[in-house]
């Protein structure tokens, strides 16, 4: 009899216990409901909330057709906020509080065309066809005879949102007081000559052409012949010799302008 009286005694701990983990469970349950539900975030309140701040260029250089798209990418965390080069500071900072991340304030850049042929460079054949550099580009690489070089058919012009873009003598050059760096132009030129530089830069190297000295002065003016006077001259050792090309260390630059002054071919640019 006392044995019996055990074994029910022990079942209702049993009964006790189970309960007690169950309630447990339910309230722990709905906590996690409660939180799910008012703490959650949207992410479609996300994107909304990036794209408050966004400039609203639709200019298309972050690589995304528009700043919806690149909300919705940098919502996933697919896109870098440092890939918009339109929106302020300030926006981006309220941005990066959105996605949690931190944001270090970005120096300004402007863009420029490395090229300074067009009418200066020769000519391999007259060109009749669409008025597109991307079209043209297909056909033998353009009708220039550096295949470096731009061709002039204005398709950066037509994607620049802020009209920062003109074609002079056959080349692209750009207005810094208009652009916005956005990058269309970046995305758009099937040679690649459009670069971000310091806005506050004073030179930059107008030239494309990785060919060696007589290969260039057949063909161009004003293309860099890597006779490197620039790099012996610049006091701050800003400017290096890569593959037939000056490169500008900006960081080091002091902006004294003697690299453009000895230049023989004009290839360096001044900006101001």
């Amino acid at each position: 009899m006392s044995n019996l009286i055990l074994v029910d005694m022990h079942w209702d701990i049993v009964g006790i216990v189970i309960g007690i983990f169950a309630a447990i469970a339910i309230i722990l349950t709905v906590c996690i409901l409660l939180v799910a539900k008012f703490c959650k975030t949207d992410p479609n309140e996300k994107v909304e909330a990036i794209l408050s701040h966004l400039a609203g260029a639709n200019c298309g250089g972050c690589g995304c057709s528009g700043c919806a798209g690149f909300a919705e990418k940098l919502a996933k965390g697919e896109a870098q906020l440092s890939d918009c080069h339109v929106t302020g500071d300030s926006s981006k900072a309220e941005i990066a509080g959105v996605l949690g991340i931190a944001f270090e304030n970005a120096k300004p850049t402007v863009a420029v065309c490395r090229c300074n042929g067009g009418t200066h460079a020769k000519d391999e054949f007259s060109y009749s066809g669409a008025h597109d550099c991307v079209e043209e580009n297909k056909l033998q690489g353009g009708h220039k005879s550096c295949k470096y070089g731009c061709m002039g058919g204005g398709t950066c012009v037509s994607v620049c949102p802020e009209s920062a873009i003109c074609i002079k003598e056959e080349c692209a050059n750009v207005d810094p007081d208009r652009c916005i760096s956005c990058g269309a132009c970046l995305s758009a030129c099937p040679k690649g000559l459009f670069m971000r530089v310091p806005a506050d830069a004073k030179v930059f190297i107008a030239c494309s052409s990785h060919d060696k000295g007589k290969a260039v002065l057949d063909v161009c003016e004003f293309g860099c012949i890597a006779c490197g006077k620039c790099a012996k001259t610049c006091p701050s050792g800003a400017i290096s010799m890569v593959d037939n090309l000056p490169v500008i260390d900006y960081e080091k630059c002091i902006k004294c302008g003697k690299c453009a002054e000895v230049c023989p071919r004009h290839t360096i640019q001044t900006r101001y």
